[in-house]
């Protein structure tokens, strides 16, 4: 097949290359899909799609007129495409349910550890030659509580982690495991709960109707004060403006990001040149509470292989007729 794959970066064609082993006619194109970069993938036969990648209703119509059926999403999650559409199109559609859910939930407790120990600051602080330690002081992770909203395989391992650590782990989804509970005492509880108890809140659940904006004005204020709130899932889960508001009351203590509600066409893009025109994120860029990585936590080399190996897997499927394992639609 030949296969269109928006967003590439120069990070991972390598890894697709060594996936592919010569069986596809792989075109790589930087650009993000959208209804004016769609047009690229004329004479393809598919096409893979990252995160940030636009397959509105809009943009799947021009891939029909292009006789384009197959999409292969380069992620676990999919909020970004249609599947009403997608089905009513006919178009088979199939995700990266499980490429390294380690590499996520690892990079959770760094941006816990660094928030809570300060690192950024310290660095900052030794690069200058200060080594006053005044400002620098934490707190111990035993015996604090750990709320986990989305207790799937990120969270479940993020449970581990922190009872690792001696952290009390509390947990929040719409179906319970039972072996969470039993190898890393975790305990379901319901939001509002949570939100009273819980020290460190992360979040780990889809983008969806019901998640859009789940931490808002009247979640937060259910929250311990000085709560640290951590998300490595998806940007829509927070009302940056709300968290905002918190940061400066300091009802919000520590906030750590890797994504953002509007990140689309800021991350993954060098714009150290550009004038800086969201003012929510040039805010949230003035805390010294605030960490922010550019949805990164699933950029190790365990997940690139995972996430291309599926991929092909996906198209290899489609190209011999049979339906893949990971398909949505």
């Amino acid at each position: 097949m030949k296969l269109a794959i928006y967003s590439t970066k120069p990070y991972e064609r390598k890894y697709l290359e060594s996936a592919n082993k010569g069986k596809h006619e792989l075109c790589f194109f930087e650009e993000a899909l959208s209804s004016e970069t769609v047009y690229r993938a004329n004479g393809c036969d598919a096409i893979s799609i990252f995160t940030n990648d636009d397959a509105s209703a809009e943009v799947l119509e021009i891939i029909k007129k292009l006789n384009i059926r197959s999409i292969a999403v380069r992620a676990a999650g999919y909020d970004n495409v249609d599947l009403k559409k997608a089905t009513e199109l006919s178009f088979k559609v199939a995700n990266v349910p499980d490429y390294s859910p380690y590499s996520i939930a690892e990079h959770t407790a760094m941006l816990i550890l660094a928030l809570n120990r300060k690192v950024v600051q310290a660095d900052h602080k030794v690069k200058d030659y200060n080594f006053l330690l005044d400002e620098l002081i934490g707190f111990d992770l035993n015996g604090r509580t750990v709320g986990i909203i989305g207790v799937g395989k990120i969270g479940g391992i993020l449970a581990k982690i922190m009872n690792g650590f001696g952290c009390k782990v509390l947990g929040f989804d719409i179906k319970e495991n039972k072996d969470y509970t039993e190898k890393y005492n975790l305990q379901y509880v319901s939001l509002d709960e949570m939100y009273q108890k819980a020290d460190i809140i992360s979040l780990h659940a889809p983008l969806n109707e019901h998640t859009k904006f789940m931490i808002n004005k009247e979640s937060i204020s259910k929250m311990k004060d000085r709560v640290m709130i951590v998300n490595t899932g998806r940007g829509g889960l927070i009302n940056t403006i709300d968290a905002i508001d918190a940061l400066k009351s300091g009802k919000i203590g520590y906030l750590g990001l890797d994504v953002y509600e509007k990140e689309k066409g800021l991350f993954f893009y060098n714009h150290s040149a550009d004038i800086m025109k969201d003012d929510v994120f040039a805010r949230l860029l003035t805390f010294k509470n605030v960490i922010i990585t550019g949805h990164q936590a699933f950029l190790t080399d365990n997940a690139l292989k995972n996430i291309s190996d599926t991929t092909i897997y996906n198209i290899d499927c489609w190209q011999s007729g049979n339906k893949s394992k990971n398909e949505l639609c």
